[in-house]
């Protein structure tokens, strides 16, 4: 059973929350975009170190600075990349430590709320440097053991303050640093990468539905219960769309259909077919083994292919479904602006897709790509955290 919340009728927030909550979700849209800089960038590995950059905690200038040490040895300085992934890292540092705040200020009224929360943050903060001297389990054990404690706070308390919410926001942070770390020691396991860009995404649709809620600026609908599960259905096809972006990207396949013409033969088509030999069996096996470097892909034309188009056909049937939700949307007073800019948002993100493809995978073009996901992202969750019954 959830805790009930004491000595709180109704149940009070801190006054401030909703401008943390809404800092925080404009700082992990940052992560996010950012992030998919990095990794189209191909930066990803340019620190092969953990959480230092050549055991700087900023990146080195130059490559004399690193020459004795170890991490030279797995992979040579390249002062243009290196600050790249650094600067994404202290980006996301900065998110963690806001979401920590957000979190204590949530679990303050709780019954030892606060000292669950500072529990978790000190046996995460203690593995950070065990990892870096070497001792690997001790750090896994702690780490563990502080998303243990988050998790069991979650289950406890109710949501009433954000509290249960914001606990669990905390969790997917930690978690999703150590996939960060994974992201580097795995050399950019595709597993490991699709699972890092919905980690950041479900971090930002997290502090998006608490910033909601924490405004409490609800919209009144009858018989909402039924338009609300339409939104929740769209946003689990996103979600499986955005994590097939996400493998993708993480095997390097965007490019595998053909690029660089504007002829018909790459769109719809794939390498001048409407259906060229794909081997979906071998494209998504999803765990390879450790120490193999996935820089650049490692799987053949015809996996690559079956990546790609099935990213292409999962598109269609996203499209589709919330363009209809979108005409459900305009139907309803009250939801008019949050449907025109879920046709925008739709319209954008399709134009994105076939640029990246016909100007061969652009930077800029694909980390709006990305941006256009978390934005879609958002006017689902949105709408989910402001939907409310009439009183």
């Amino acid at each position: 059973m959830s805790e009930p919340v004491e000595n709180v009728q109704p149940p009070v927030m801190y006054r401030h929350l909703h401008r943390l909550a809404w800092l925080a979700t404009l700082l992990a849209l940052c992560v996010i975009v950012f992030g998919a800089f990095v990794r189209l960038s191909d930066a990803g590995l340019s620190c092969p170190d953990w959480p230092t950059c050549y055991g700087r905690a900023t990146w080195p200038q130059a490559a004399q600075e690193v020459s004795d040490h170890a991490a030279s040895a797995i992979r040579p300085f390249e002062t243009h990349k290196a600050w790249r992934e650094q600067v994404h890292r202290m980006l996301a540092g900065t998110l963690g430590v806001l979401v920590l705040v957000i979190a204590l200020l949530a679990a303050r009224r709780r019954r030892w709320g606060l000292a669950q929360v500072l529990l978790a943050a000190g046996l995460v903060g203690v593995a950070i440097p065990l990892y870096m001297q070497g001792e690997h389990a001790a750090a896994s054990v702690l780490a563990v053991l502080g998303e243990a404690v988050l998790l069991a706070a979650a289950l406890r308390w109710s949501n009433l303050d954000l509290a249960r919410a914001a606990a669990l926001t905390l969790a997917v942070i930690i978690f999703q640093a150590l996939l960060g770390m994974w992201t580097v020691t795995w050399l950019l396991k595709p597993v490991v990468v699709m699972g890092h860009l919905l980690g950041g995404l479900t971090t930002f649709a997290l502090l998006v539905w608490m910033a909601w809620r924490a405004t409490n600026l609800p919209i009144h609908l009858a018989g909402v219960g039924t338009l609300k599960r339409w939104v929740l259905l769209g946003l689990l096809l996103l979600g499986v769309q955005i994590a097939l972006g996400g493998w993708v990207s993480a095997n390097y396949a965007a490019l595998s259909c053909g690029a660089g013409s504007w002829g018909v033969q790459n769109l719809p088509q794939c390498v001048g077919q409407w259906w060229p030999p794909a081997d979906f069996r071998e494209g998504f096996v999803l765990w390879r083994g450790i120490g193999v470097d996935y820089e650049g892909g490692v799987l053949d034309g015809a996996s690559r292919i079956a990546i790609q188009m099935a990213h292409r056909l999962m598109a269609l049937a996203v499209f589709g479904y919330l363009l209809w939700l979108a005409t459900r949307l305009l139907r309803t007073p009250g939801l008019r602006g949050w449907a025109a800019a879920l046709v925008v948002l739709l319209l954008a993100q399709v134009s994105l897709g076939i640029l990246n493809v016909k100007l061969a995978l652009p930077l800029p073009v694909a980390v709006l790509h990305n941006a256009g996901a978390a934005m879609l992202l958002f006017v689902l969750v949105s709408l989910l955290a402001r939907l409310r019954a009439p009183d």
